[in-house]
């Protein structure tokens, strides 16, 4: 025999439904006008970012610039017609908290200048306002992620140049040893990391990208030195033995 549900327990099951529809239609909105964004940032599209932008957007781009909505919608000059931007999202999310939504994703971007192309990564939050007739961006902050640059090969009597106990301040020193045709180094006594050379005198760590060793020269080309930076500030270490 079919059970009947009361009068108020199907009204109930039908607002939770109409509820979850809605919620649906607003993440589908919400997610396609967050790429139709992003098509239009790589487009130079005005119109679009202007349709989407808060009048009071606060907006930080990926080199920390904090940008208006008039910055961003008012036409920049001409790019080279050879150069070429697309924007794709991925891995994302979002979370909806009454009229207000706030999303995060990565913007997979490939520059195509003839036949070569670069992949840049960008990882985004935005927040999006339900304003009545539409949902507007309030806010965005993005931060570009970094990778590992190509290393080359330098020969073993090159490698060797390295090799050294470098000191920054009295109890904090890296020693630098070759293993193989292998840079590591290691700070205090820990253990070794690997050394890569992005070019000569410019080393790095695989997995840090944001860092660079840049070593210095006296007059007769023997290693004296090396800055460690960071987003182009460091520290300074003196070779010591």
């Amino acid at each position: 025999m079919q059970r009947v549900l009361p009068h108020a327990m199907m009204l109930l099951a039908v607002v939770a439904a109409c509820t979850a529809h809605a919620t649906e239609d607003v993440v589908a909105k919400i997610r396609r006008q967050s790429q139709e964004f992003s098509d239009a940032s790589a487009s130079g599209d005005t119109a679009t970012l202007a349709r989407y932008l808060d009048d009071r957007v606060v907006f930080i781009n990926e080199g920390g610039d904090i940008a208006t909505r008039q910055d961003i919608i008012t036409p920049g000059p001409a790019g080279p017609k050879a150069v070429s931007n697309r924007l794709v999202q991925s891995d994302f999310h979002i979370e909806l908290h009454g009229k207000v939504a706030v999303t995060s994703f990565t913007d997979n971007a490939t520059v195509q200048l003839g036949d070569q192309a670069m992949r840049p990564r960008f990882r985004s939050t935005e927040v999006w306002l339900d304003e009545g007739d539409a949902w507007r961006m309030i806010s965005s902050q993005t931060v570009a992620l970094s990778d590992d640059p190509p290393s080359v090969v330098l020969a073993p009597e090159a490698l060797d140049e390295y090799v050294g106990t470098y000191r920054a301040a009295p109890g904090f020193t890296v020693t630098i040893a070759r293993q193989g045709n292998q840079l590591v180094s290691a700070t205090n006594g820990a253990a070794p990391t690997p050394l890569l050379a992005e070019a000569r005198d410019v080393l790095f760590t695989p997995g840090q990208a944001r860092a660079r060793r840049i070593f210095e020269r006296d007059g007769h080309g023997k290693v004296t030195g090396f800055s460690s930076r960071r987003e182009g500030h460091g520290f300074e270490f003196r070779k010591v033995g």
